[in-house]
């Protein structure tokens, strides 16, 4: 039968059915709404002619006003808004829903960078036994963050999931439910969760969606291409940082740590408990019988009657279902020998541990913390540290960081901060003895500047009386100069005779973060990306100069700004100067949800993750290098565009713009996350301390999404004007990694909308300003039609183009009623008398504003 093409598979079964099932939403019968649902699409209409006709916020919404509202008071027009705010938000819902119910359908589940695509290119290009040794080698790591750009509490996340399947049945009766549901629904959480919560929050997509879909196709590939035989290496492995993420949320204290990790330990006790008892209605047969019922009483008890404690350990359980496992072969003709394999390989997966609880602090907090440490020492006429250790040298601290011992106790220390410090290294401890040490093995320091921060830590975790860490301390690089000095702090730990010993006692192996959102939030887009790239090539020159495997963590959110978009074609295109034995993501808020939030989208994104390293190192090894004269290119475009985005960044009124005209401030309001909104605690807006989702995040709601393109089109421009075109042309074409740098910078351009704050060119303060930001758009978007030979954005990604097209008219009226609220806010302040009450309603507008344009956009923060 013949196939539609993608573009009509999403016309059919997305766009249709959203259609329909909002065509039913909207004549739905709810308390106080009225006419809500009739005006709403009357509004849209009126949005979209109004910014044709190059109107403000304020004109098209008084337009409407006055044409369908009947001299409405303010305090009504304020209601209307309200309403709609909340008939948007679950429209995205619906939407969602939908797409998420369409998604095996647009998309080819079988198709390029699928398992199955992998195992038939292996056996067209003989090469499966390269395949089997990359799997038993590689690894792919994704690790949910708690970053905080999920706006949906949990009951809205449970109806989404329920309409999805309704949605697949076309069972309208329950549609018509869960949507009547959904309009009583409350979006809002009264109180900001706790790190706690948020980790519970996440727990429930390991437990519904990653327990199952890595178990699957890891066994797949046991069956397939192992031929039977067990996948030793542990090939998908989970991270978490909810509890253990302490960098800029006093929140996350030791009790929280401690209880989250044995909350991930109950789950996927949890998930075992649940397959055991489906086996034990199979393996009813002699012999077997007796041994399934003790492993399931066993699991039983450590699920719901544990109180912490744990009645069977990790090698009993593998112990006894091995023996299973054989009695069945020799004696039960393998009968359900599958369902029985299929459970060994998810406990070889995920141990006690589920996923890896990683501790995070930043080097700023360790400097303070490590000088209360010293000084404790000093006072008790230690001889730990010399008595001038603060006056020596950063290589003469070096030696001696390299050379402590002792057995701190943290409830010597007053300071909180030190003392939770202090402890939480005490609890990467009990987390090992409980879970495993893969429970908690893992210790980043965010903002890293030297390799005196990655021996502060180090000495810190032996000053707990810890000689031997089991413990892996991942240094974070994120500024553009950090990035740039990266290989050569690198080089003095590995030169370091007591960190090569640890090192070799972590099978010579070092962990290294990137940070995409503060390095493009430092350097802007181009820059930050490139200086990853030269960082990755030689960090592995000098990891491999010292017998090192480096093995990079990216550090990425949701939008191409802050290193998200097609992630999977960024790591198809690493050449074989970059280590690439494991592919370890952050992944956050919307992204979970929409890219790992259905065991459909789950596994096609692992499964594209996997197969990004099978073609960088099976299919393509040499294919992706980039030449000298390429190079040289990309760090000419890169230094032009550091160079528009640095002048940008320190224009007088870029602060204050963002104060002023954005809704920045408006991110500390929402109750999404249990993390401050920025670092530090002063009033002052200072850049330094601006956290990347909200300054994303911000921009994204103007619908400028800034991050993700200034500086592209100054750079292109240079080469068009100095006639060489040919060479970046060229370069798009040839190279992978810079044709998925601009694709995606396209994406940034694809979900701005520049009509909306277009009234801002007329501003007496920032029309200058604004003006800027929008000759760079057009420039950027100029050029990167004009390198890829097309005539609209996005283009050769139909569905893509349509989902984002049908999202933006979604939230248009929205964005309208934000930008309209924000103009209110204005010119109330601006009176005499500044009217709080309205100005307060009006904020909160603006901040409920904010949790609608975010789901929509899945990928904005």
């Amino acid at each position: 039968m013949y196939t539609l093409p993608k573009i009509e598979r999403f016309n059919q079964d997305v766009l249709s059915k959203y259609h329909i099932y909002n065509s039913v939403f909207i004549t739905l019968p709810f308390d106080s709404i009225d006419n809500t649902g009739v005006l709403l699409p009357l509004f849209t209409e009126t949005c979209e002619t109004g910014f044709k006709k190059q109107e403000t916020p304020k004109e098209i919404f008084d337009f409407f006003s006055n044409k369908f509202l009947n001299n409405a008071s303010e305090t009504e027009k304020i209601d209307l808004m309200f309403r709609f705010i909340q008939y948007i938000e679950r429209q995205i819902v619906l939407f969602d829903a939908i797409e998420d119910a369409a998604f095996p359908v647009v998309n080819n589940m079988e198709g390029r960078g699928s398992l199955r695509d992998i195992k038939e290119k292996s056996d067209a290009k003989e090469k499966d036994d390269e395949l089997i040794d990359f799997l038993e080698n590689f690894n792919v790591r994704t690790v949910l963050t708690a970053h905080p750009t999920q706006f949906y509490p949990g009951p809205v996340l449970g109806i989404i999931n329920d309409l999805t399947e309704a949605i697949r049945q076309n069972d309208l009766l329950k549609i018509k439910q869960l949507l009547a549901q959904l309009g009583k629904t409350p979006f809002i959480q009264n109180e900001k969760p706790n790190p706690y919560d948020e980790a519970v929050s996440l727990i429930w997509y390991l437990e519904n969606v990653f327990y199952e879909t890595a178990g699957e196709i890891v066994h797949y590939l046991q069956k397939n291409i192992l031929q039977g035989d067990a996948i030793q290496n542990q090939l998908i492995k989970l991270g978490f940082w909810p509890g253990g993420d302490r960098d800029g949320n006093p929140f996350v204290t030791t009790d929280i740590t401690l209880k989250v990790a044995e909350r991930l330990r109950t789950s996927i006790l949890k998930c075992y408990y649940v397959e055991m008892r489906n086996l034990k209605r199979k393996l009813t047969f002699s012999g077997v019988d007796t041994l399934v019922a003790e492993l399931e009483y066993k699991l039983y008890r450590s699920v719901f009657y544990s109180k912490g404690e744990i009645y069977i350990t990790l090698e009993e359980l593998l112990t006894q279902l091995n023996k299973i496992r054989a009695i069945i072969i020799e004696k039960h003709q393998s009968l359900y020998l599958d369902e029985l394999e299929a459970l060994l390989v998810k406990i070889n997966l995920f141990g006690f541990h589920f996923a890896t609880l990683d501790i995070r602090q930043n080097s700023k907090i360790h400097n303070a913390v490590f000088h209360d440490v010293v000084n404790y020492y000093l006072n008790s006429d230690s001889k730990i540290f010399p008595e001038n250790y603060f006056d020596l040298s950063e290589n003469e601290k070096l030696i001696v960081l390299s050379k402590v011992k002792g057995d701190l106790n943290p409830a010597d220390f007053e300071n909180d901060i030190t003392r939770l410090t202090l402890e939480s290294v005490q609890a990467i401890k009990t987390i090992q003895e409980n879970n495993g040490e893969f429970g908690a093995n893992r210790y980043i320091i965010s903002n890293n500047e030297s390799a005196l921060n990655v021996m502060e830590t180090f000495a810190m975790i032996r000053l707990n009386n810890w000689e031997n860490p089991t413990v892996d301390i991942i240094p974070l690089f994120e500024s553009v100069d950090d990035l740039q000095n990266a290989h050569s702090i690198m080089e003095q730990l590995y030169t370091n005779p007591e960190y090569a010993a640890h090192l070799k006692s972590r099978g010579n192996k070092q962990t290294i973060m990137l940070g995409f959102s503060d390095g493009t939030k430092d350097g802007g887009y181009l820059m930050a990306n490139w200086s990853i790239y030269q960082a990755k090539i030689e960090l592995t020159q000098i990891s491999r100069k010292y017998g090192i495997q480096a093995i990079f963590f990216d550090g990425r959110g949701g939008p191409p700004a802050r290193g998200g978009g097609k992630t999977h074609k960024f790591y198809a295109s690493l050449g074989p100067k970059i280590e690439n034995n494991e592919i370890q993501i952050t992944v956050q808020g919307q992204t979970i949800s929409s890219n790992f939030g259905t065991l459909d989208s789950c596994r096609y994104n692992i499964e594209n993750l996997l197969s990004a390293g099978v073609t960088n190192q099976v299919f393509g090894k040499d294919k992706n290098e980039l030449s000298a004269d390429e190079t040289a290119i990309l760090t000419q475009l890169a230094g032009l565009g550091y160079e528009k985005y640095l002048s940008f960044k320190n224009h007088p009124k870029f602060i204050p713009y963002l104060e002023k005209m954005s809704t920045l401030k408006y991110y500390s309001k929402t109750n999404i996350g249990s993390r401050p909104s920025k670092r530090s605690k002063s009033e002052q807006l200072d850049f330094a301390d601006l956290r990347a989702i909200p300054f994303v995040g911000s921009w994204s709601q103007l619908k400028q999404n800034v991050p993700g393109f200034f500086g592209v089109g100054t750079a292109l421009k240079h080469f068009e004007e100095t006639n060489q075109w040919d060479k970046v042309s060229d370069l798009y074409h040839n190279s992978l990694f810079f044709k998925t740098l601009l694709e995606n910078s396209m994406m940034s351009l694809a979900k701005s909308f520049l009509p909306l704050t277009a009234y801002m060119r007329k501003d007496p303060e920032f029309g200058e300003f604004w003006q800027i930001i929008y000759d760079e758009f057009k420039e950027t978007e100029r050029l990167l039609l004009k390198i890829a030979g097309h005539k609209t954005l996005m283009e050769n990604y139909p569905d893509g183009k349509a989902s984002i097209q049908i999202r933006e008219r979604i939230v248009l009226p929205l964005l309208t009623i934000q930008q309209y609220a924000l103009l209110r806010i204005n010119e109330l302040n601006k009176e005499k008398t500044a009217n709080q009450d309205l100005i307060n309603v009006y904020e909160k507008i603006v901040t409920r504003s904010l949790f609608g344009n975010t789901n929509a956009s899945r990928n904005s923060a």
